[in-house]
């Protein structure tokens, strides 16, 4: 996405400093990971909990893996701190899919890896494969980008309804809808393939 396209929003520092990045400051980069830090790493720790409990990559780990992913690049053209985030939550997404992908390809194929799709903020434990929610996630996006970003944030990056509506700069009963049209969808199709399976 280049910045020319993006909605334009009141300037903070963070914004500042995505604009240095996507212009090849390497400064900006270095100023930019102490500030935002200590809110990726939350992100993560919330991901990390929907993982399983024996889940060999810790909250701290996931960070690193996604903030080396996201300056790996050629300079992004960020449009805010939200589509800094919004990023950030799908690198997290990616870096769990190829972990578990990679754990999986040691076992030869054993075991599932199971995540929570229930309500990020309620303890209910609705627990899915991993790259079978992947591959699903992928087809709703095709059919329903917004939905599957919601299912992103909030899974994935543990955004709770408000972050969310913040990111995508929607409504918050937008974003409890999406949830639960999203949700529903994904169990479906799961659902459908382990019958097929």
């Amino acid at each position: 996405m280049s910045t020319s396209t993006c909605p334009r929003t009141a300037g903070s520092e963070i914004t500042g400093l995505l604009e240095r990045w996507s212009r090849g400051d390497r400064d900006a980069l270095a100023q930019l990971m102490p500030i935002v830090y200590a809110r990726l790493h939350a992100l993560a720790d919330r991901a990390m909990r929907r993982e399983r409990r024996d889940h060999t990559l810790q909250a701290t780990a996931l960070v690193h893996e996604a903030f080396l992913r996201l300056a790996d690049t050629s300079p992004p053209s960020w449009c805010d701190r939200r589509h800094f985030y919004a990023v950030a939550a799908r690198v997290m997404r990616r870096t769990l899919v190829d972990h578990a992908r990679g754990s999986a390809a040691e076992r030869r194929g054993g075991g599932w890896h199971r995540v929570t799709l229930g309500d990020p903020e309620s303890s209910r434990e609705s627990p899915v494969d991993l790259l079978a929610l992947d591959e699903a996630l992928d087809e709703l996006a095709r059919l329903d980008a917004r939905k599957a970003r919601v299912v992103e944030l909030r899974f994935f990056s543990g955004l709770s309804v408000a972050e969310t509506a913040e990111v995508l700069a929607v409504s918050k009963p937008t974003v409890v809808l999406d949830t639960r049209l999203a949700r529903a969808w994904l169990y479906s199709r799961l659902r459908g393939a382990v019958d097929a399976g």
